[in-house]
């Protein structure tokens, strides 16, 4: 079966009561300290209506006009990330603190207004922080601001856009179930470090790594196995080709989830609240933020329910 398909089926299984608490006694006997078989009880129903709701917001937006879309995204995306947390997190929501969206916009938009130039702003607390750390182990970001094309360039669907814009914003190096790395020696020149030192920076987080040659272009790591899902500072494509970003800003540790997360927030605020500027952007197509919106509306559509659904079942996987 496609794995596509099994992830469709995954969630398919999942919503039923039986089911759905079958799979979290999985998850939560692997918790230390947890009443597993009590607390799977007592979170089935809420974890099946979290996926329910947020598969339900998917369909919505996938039948919607462009004009509501951010917002049935957003909040499909926010469900699902929540019955992500209930398998590691029983006791989720612990506080009311972590229920706020934990990202914050600009109140005030300028006259020439730019999404590409807007930024958000991290929180210390709310949901974004809180499934950073528990579902990602990413405690600490880089940044405490980002733009939106920084968040763009780190997605892989979408470097040919930048390519036609004659940018390069990541490169890519292999794919997921390859022992071997390929890494553009230009890279060493977009980071500003020697070959030795770019090897010994990604050696964190690969595998031990066998062998190591040096081309004119290229260096080519051989490693003990294939790099784990999701891991380090490495972007996926939905072919789980590996990518790394050419910022060297962005060489850290960062869940696409996490970028898909912080552009569709101020993707969904937008819509919601600066109508005018969001009509406008819809009807007239006057700037390249229409395009750059539009293909990862569809990118994020398909490709987050996908992630997600990889990520409920790796938790039982083994």
């Amino acid at each position: 079966m496609h794995f596509r398909e099994e992830i469709h089926s995954f969630y398919t299984y999942l919503q039923s009561q039986q089911t759905a608490q079958k799979y979290l006694l999985q998850c939560y006997q692997q918790i230390n300290e947890i009443e597993a078989e009590r607390k799977s009880y007592e979170n089935c129903n809420v974890f099946m209506y979290c996926l329910n709701h947020g598969m339900d917001y998917y369909h919505a937006g996938d039948k919607l006009d462009t004009v509501l879309k951010p917002v049935m995204l957003f909040y499909g995306m926010a469900h699902l990330l929540k019955a992500c947390l209930l398998t590691k997190r029983p006791d989720y929501p612990e506080s009311t603190s972590v229920l706020a969206h934990g990202v914050s916009t600009r109140k005030r938009k300028k006259k020439d207004y730019s999404f590409l130039d807007d930024e958000v702003k991290l929180q210390h607390k709310g949901l974004f922080p809180y499934f950073s750390e528990h579902l990602f182990e990413i405690s600490k970001l880089p940044f405490e601001k980002v733009t939106m094309k920084s968040l763009l360039c780190l997605i892989p669907e979408l470097t040919s856009f930048f390519k036609y814009e004659q940018k390069q914003s990541l490169v890519k190096i292999g794919n997921l179930y390859s022992q071997t790395l390929t890494i553009p020696k230009t890279i060493c020149d977009d980071y500003h470090m020697t070959e030795s030192a770019l090897i010994k920076r990604l050696e964190r987080y690969l595998p031990a790594i066998l062998e190591t040659e040096n081309n004119s272009n290229s260096i080519l790591l051989t490693l003990s196995k294939p790099i784990p899902n999701n891991s380090g500072p490495f972007q996926f494509n939905k072919c789980n080709d590996i990518y790394l970003p050419t910022n060297r800003d962005f060489f850290t540790p960062l869940s696409e989830v996490m970028v898909h997360y912080l552009l569709l927030y101020n993707l969904s605020m937008l819509s919601r609240y600066e109508a005018e500027w969001w009509g406008d952007l819809l009807a007239l197509k006057p700037d390249a933020d229409y395009p750059f919106i539009v293909r990862f509306l569809d990118i994020t559509q398909e490709k987050i329910p996908i992630t997600m659904g990889k990520y409920l079942f790796s938790r039982v996987e083994d």
